[in-house]
């Protein structure tokens, strides 16, 4: 019995109502579908707690049969807390002040639990946060290779938490596992930078947070055009794909800023993403409009 892997193929929706812009945001410019891999990758304070919460919150909507799991590596207390009480989900966490051999337990013991689902024929969904921190802690418990990387990180530290995301997967008649990873850049850290430089290309979905924006109180501060989904094709029916593709070249002229600002000023005139796919197939998109 082979559990062969493919691409992601049934979508996950993650649109919800109107208002809630992250999640059509997210639907639009990383589609995800059922056994993605995908890194949320963001700098600190450009607002990845919200879009976690935002993709949870929508996948126990729209996706009532996933099993939602919610892990929190190296976390701040009240974050969890918050986590319990605005996800519909199992939220497991181990905060800050416990010793790293405790993040790497609690991280093993949820992904062997996500396995075992999958294998049952579940659909599981992981919120992973984050997967950098996950690193950090194998590298402060691992016993000493002898070969160490730039910014103290220890080689053997980084095949444990690939190993996590690489349980991600679609299976053919079968389960599908789905991880969101978030990874942390910009935090100033070498160590933290050769653990995401690992895993840049592991995903098979991308979703950039910039700092930039997030300074500006522009929420989701989304750079659109470094995120993406592979094989998008498969998720999107040919006309979506078709109109997704003229909008990426509209907002790949515009810096990050006017990307995300005329995209959400569109989305805001439109009750649903259809609408505002339609509306965009039969206009020519400028930032003058």
């Amino acid at each position: 019995h082979k559990l062969t892997p493919l691409y992601p193929q049934d979508r996950l929706r993650l649109e919800t109502t109107a208002e809630q812009l992250t999640t059509r945001v997210i639907d639009l410019v990383m589609p995800i579908g059922k056994g993605q891999r995908a890194l949320i990758v963001s700098p600190p304070k450009a607002g990845k707690t919200m879009v976690l919460q935002s993709i949870a919150n929508a996948i126990t909507q729209n996706n009532p049969e996933c099993h939602l799991m919610v892990v929190l590596i190296d976390e701040r207390p009240e974050e969890v807390t918050d986590m319990q009480r605005s996800v519909k989900g199992e939220v497991i966490a181990s905060t800050f002040d416990r010793p790293p051999t405790d993040h790497t337990t609690v991280a093993e013991l949820s992904i062997e639990r996500a396995k075992r689902l999958v294998e049952m024929g579940h659909d599981v969904v992981v919120l992973l946060d984050s997967i950098t921190r996950l690193g950090r802690a194998y590298n402060n418990s691992s016993p000493a290779s002898g070969r160490i990387l730039s910014g103290g990180v220890d080689s053997t530290a980084l095949y444990p938490p690939k190993r996590f995301l690489g349980a991600a997967r679609n299976i053919e008649n079968g389960g599908s596992l789905t991880i969101l990873a978030t990874a942390l850049v910009e935090t100033g850290s070498t160590g933290d930078t050769v653990i995401f430089e690992e895993f840049k290309g592991t995903g098979n979905a991308e979703l950039k947070l910039d700092r930039r924006l997030a300074d500006k109180r522009i929420f989701p501060a989304v750079d659109v055009d470094a995120s993406g989904t592979r094989k998008e094709e498969i998720l999107l029916s040919p006309d979506e794909l078709a109109v997704v593709i003229k909008l990426r070249r509209v907002l790949h002229a515009l810096d990050p800023q006017q990307a995300i600002e005329l995209l959400l000023d569109k989305m805001r005139k439109t009750p649903t993403n259809v609408e505002f796919l339609m509306q965009i197939q039969k206009t020519t998109l400028g930032p003058n409009e």
